[in-house]
């Protein structure tokens, strides 16, 4: 327990931006999983959501920077991806 009244609010202070970061990084990872395989409108928004991130301290700009070029990569490798053959369904075997 804080024996100085500024520590007191210091610590609330603490746990409340804790709380906020920790929701905007998690809001964060749910953008960057749905947008890897979605178009580049939703792209946009989720590099946008980095930059913010990083302006305001959430997560480091090297970091904002690295998701934002592994996003565009990502993107760029299922555009020009050609489409892939569905597997066969293979018979099931039964035990003798």
């Amino acid at each position: 327990m804080p024996n100085i009244k500024a520590a007191e609010k210091w610590a609330a202070q603490s746990e409340k931006r804790t709380t906020r970061n920790k929701a905007a990084k998690s809001r964060l990872k749910t953008l960057y999983k749905d947008a890897a395989g979605a178009s580049a409108e939703a792209a946009r928004g989720v590099e946008s959501a980095f930059d913010k991130a990083a302006s305001k301290g959430i997560i480091h700009p090297n970091k904002a920077a690295r998701k934002k070029s592994r996003l565009a990569k990502a993107l760029k490798r299922t555009a020009a991806a050609p489409p892939t053959k569905t597997a066969k369904p293979r018979p099931t075997r039964t035990k003798k």
